[in-house]
Parts: C-alpha cells; structure tokens; sequence
C-alpha cells in the first residue's frame, strides 16, 4: 500500500508498505542541482552533498559512518542537475535510527572550516580523476556545449576554479537557503508503518522552517546543431553523437523509452549488434536519453579505435537512416515492450528501486505513477510513433557531435561530420 501526504510545513512524504520484506529505504531529495547555482558557485550543490557527512553538532564523521556500519545499513547520496538525494538502507528495525540521523545531516551539516577546505581538495581531486577519464569527460563536454551558456550545461562537479574559489559562507547560506521542507521529497520503502512513519517524519521537522523557495530558472537556449572536439592524447577516440531530447513532462518519452532501447538501448540493440557484434568497430557503444523539467537529451556514445573514425561514422548513419526510413518492426516493438515489463517489474523486487521510484515520480510529477500505469503506456507505443519521433529527433534536428581525442584523428572526425551532418 502507498501513502502520500503533504505535510505542514511544505514537505511531501510517500510511503509504500512491504510487509514480506525485511528491510527498508529511505530517501531525502532536495529540490536543488547543478542549474539552480548562483553564477560563481558552480559545483556548489555536489560540494554541499560531500559535507553532509561531514559532522553535525552531535555527531562527527566518524560517528555517522560507525552507526550506520554498526547496524549494517548503507549510506549514500548524490547531486544531479535538478535535485540532490541523501539515501539509505536498513533492516526494518533499524529505520527509525537512519531517519534521525539522515534528517541531523541535512539540516545541521556544521561546515566546520577546517572540514570545508579539506574537502575542496577532494572534490578538485575528484574533477580531476574525470578529466582524466575521457569515457565519462566526454558526456560533460557534450551537454556543456548542448546548453552552451546555460545552468544545464554547467558540469555537476563543478570546475577547478569555481571549487577552489568557494567561500565557506557563501555556500553555507546556498545550503540553508535551498535544504528546507518546503523544498524536499521524503520517500520510504519496505517493511514500515506508513502512519508511524508519516509520525516521525514530522517530528524530525517539527523544528524547521516553514519558508518557501522558487529557484529562477530561465528556459534552456534554442538548440542548433554543432561541432565540439577536444584534442587528447588518448589511445582510443571518445565520440557522442546526439541531439536536444525531451523533457519529463512530454507524453512522447514512452515512446523515446521504446525507441533508445531498440536502437541502442542494450545487447540486443541495432547499434551494438551492428557496430560491435558484426563490424567490431567499438568495445562499447550504447545510447541514452536524459529528461529534465523543461529539456533533455539524446546521445549515442561510442569509444572506438583511432583507424575507424570513417567506418565508425558510416555504419551510425546507415542505422540512423534506417531508423528514419524504414522505421521498425512489430517484433522488435514486441521484444522490447516485454524487455521494458520485465526490467521494470524485476526492479520492484529491491526496496532501493521502489523507494527511488516513488520519490523521483514525486519530485518530477507531484503525483505516484503506478507501474501498472507506466507499463500499460509502454504497451500502447505504436510502430509508427517511433519512425515520427526518430524523425522529429533524429532527423528534423540538427545532428552534434562532441569528440575527444589525437589532434589528427580530430581531423577525420571533423570530415565525417561535414560529410554526414554538416
């Protein structure tokens, strides 16, 4: 059973019931990310998620990592571009004690001055290591030149010079100005008492504010296709290939769902079976869609060797224009669908993925989807809604690429480009 309150001071609580389970999970989402910072603070809010588990006034680092280990729980969070979730899981007896100290640190995260330039050195360190990852620094630069000029383009970890640069009070007044209840989803699942749930819940807020909070955030820039190529020396070539997507809020993302997983969404996929399993130009090659409130993305990315660039290139265009022309077959649309049910049906045997599930439906939409209601829309997806929007997006958009790799390689890639999409 799924319990939904708004409570008194602005915060929304989702329970979901699961007496044959022995564990819990519960999850703080707060309604701030990478596109609500202030200019000069980027990064600001995935720092803010590193000194939550810094110390409170009552308790040290040490004393959250301990409690938590002493019970056998986990303990987790991370930053994306429109929330922050602080997570955990326990047995069923043990929630309670989770809850308490989750909520001490995210409302009395100390920000002792010592811990707050300690830990700049872990975050520069942190940017560091994905830099020198190109497979994940290729993501970044393509969604900062996607949203060029624009919050949602700005990397979630910030930069060497904006982290380095943080004022200790600064981000702290961003901290308790964005971690209120007004501006957080609670979300727990498993073995639980909705109504002794819901009981403690506002017993742990029953001392914070009652303020309201609206982040400005402007509209994302119009999307013209592009070019963006770094030049690295690096043994195999890091390429996306993509285009401005969908929001959340777009009834079409069933259908994009449907769409992502037969063209490059697994094992199966028309790219990975046609690039990798036939040609054997790439190790890893896969695509993925991200929604966000008022925007999203498309991307397919490969890693390939450094003599493939052109062959590469083709072999992705033939199957983006089959996919535009010839669209696809009821038995792919089959398969898929009962990939979909299953992978979805599968996921709520974990207490982690229905807690998520619901806080993410609540945080996004402020209302539970049940699966029932997702499945039941996957399963209305039509052949043809998939060739209308592989074409919308696929086709009417400008096609961008960003690249990372040898300067000479950077050459043939930006050859390919002009040829193909150019």
């Amino acid at each position: 059973m799924i319990s939904y309150w708004s409570l008194s001071n602005g915060a929304k609580l989702v329970v979901e019931e699961i007496p044959h389970v022995r564990s819990a999970a519960i999850g703080i989402y707060i309604g701030v990310g990478s596109r609500h910072e202030p200019a000069g603070m980027k990064g600001a809010s995935h720092f803010i998620e590193h000194m939550l588990f810094k110390g409170t006034e009552d308790l040290t680092a040490r004393d959250i990592a301990e409690r938590f280990e002493g019970i056998g729980g986990q303990l987790n969070a991370f930053t994306s571009k429109e929330y922050t979730c602080v997570y955990a899981r326990t047995l069923d007896e043990n929630i309670n004690m989770a809850a308490e100290i989750m909520f001490d640190m995210v409302f009395n995260s100390r920000f002792h001055s010592r811990d707050f330039e300690t830990e700049k050195g872990v975050v520069v360190e942190e940017i560091n290591m994905n830099e020198d990852a190109p497979d994940d620094l290729i993501h970044d630069r393509f969604a900062r030149r996607l949203w060029l000029d624009h919050p949602m383009g700005s990397p979630i970890l910030g930069t060497l010079e904006t982290v380095t640069g943080f004022n200790r009070d600064d981000v702290y007044g961003f901290y308790q100005a964005s971690y209120i209840p007004s501006n957080m989803v609670i979300s727990v699942a498993g073995n639980v008492q909705a109504s002794a749930i819901k009981d403690l819940i506002e017993k742990l807020l029953s001392e914070q504010s009652v303020a309201e909070l609206d982040f400005p955030c402007s509209n994302p820039n119009e999307y013209t296709g592009f070019l963006d190529l770094m030049e690295k020396d690096t043994e195999q070539v890091q390429i996306c290939v993509g285009v401005q997507g969908l929001s959340y809020h777009d009834d079409q993302r069933y259908a994009m769902n449907v769409m992502n997983s037969i063209l490059g969404g697994g094992m199966s996929s028309r790219l990975f079976q046609k690039l990798r399993e036939e040609l054997g130009l790439a190790y890893s090659i896969y695509s993925y869609p991200s929604n966000y409130s008022d925007t999203g993305s498309y991307s397919i990315y490969i890693g390939t060797g450094q003599n493939k660039i052109d062959q590469c290139f083709e072999a992705l265009h033939q199957q983006i224009q089959a996919l535009l022309n010839q669209g696809i077959s009821e038995g792919e649309l089959d398969r898929t669908r009962s990939l979909i049910k299953s992978s979805m049906y599968l996921g709520l045997e974990s207490v982690m993925n229905r807690m998520s599930r619901l806080g993410k439906a609540i945080i996004m939409y402020d209302k539970i989807i049940s699966p029932e209601e997702a499945i039941e829309r996957v399963m209305q997806v039509e052949p043809e809604q998939i060739q209308d929007l592989a074409i919308k997006l696929l086709g009417d958009q400008g096609i961008s690429v960003a690249a990372i790799g040898p300067a000479g390689v950077m050459q043939e890639v930006e050859k390919q480009y002009q040829i193909l999409w150019g």
